[in-house]
């Protein structure tokens, strides 16, 4: 198994343990943790048998306090970085993210970025290339909840199907 596939049983085997009230709240941790994020911990609590409003919910906000962090923090080390230091040349990951970034702007990358990567990385990326933090903030928080929604509501039929 990968260790992504043990953080999910792990965190499904915990609200199984859990009194209902306890449960979105471990859906909310599982939110912020990336490769998981907000439409992971809510199908990981949908499947639990949490409702699917209150899942989705208990993710996105898990995985928007989350990036919330990382973007403060970024913002903070980039501002720290930029005043002490000369810049340095840019790596091939960094260069293929700029190029992303000037193609498809903060709104693109931040609504297809969970495609290929974590909402964290995308949102520390733009945080430290200087996009200002409310706008990162506004655009990772609606990617969120887009994809956290869909993904909801596809979990929700496939089980509505199935039973």
């Amino acid at each position: 198994m990968n260790p992504v596939a043990d953080l999910i049983l792990g965190f499904q085997n915990l609200i199984a343990q859990l009194p209902e009230w306890a449960q979105p709240l471990i859906v909310f941790v599982a939110g912020a943790v990336p490769f998981i994020e907000g439409e992971g911990a809510a199908s990981i609590g949908i499947i639990g048998g949490i409702n699917p409003v209150i899942a989705a919910i208990a993710g996105a906000l898990g995985n928007f306090v989350a990036v919330a962090i990382v973007v403060l923090l970024g913002a903070q080390i980039r501002a720290a970085l930029t005043r002490s230091k000369p810049r340095k040349p840019a790596s091939a990951r960094r260069e293929k993210f700029q190029k992303a970034f000037h193609r498809y702007g903060v709104v693109g990358v931040s609504l297809l970025g969970p495609l290929l990567l974590p909402t964290h990385f995308t949102a520390a990326a733009l945080a430290g290339s200087g996009v200002p933090k409310a706008r990162v903030l506004l655009w990772q928080g609606v990617a969120i909840v887009l994809w956290t929604t869909l993904l909801t509501l596809i979990i929700t039929g496939v089980i509505a199907v199935a039973v």
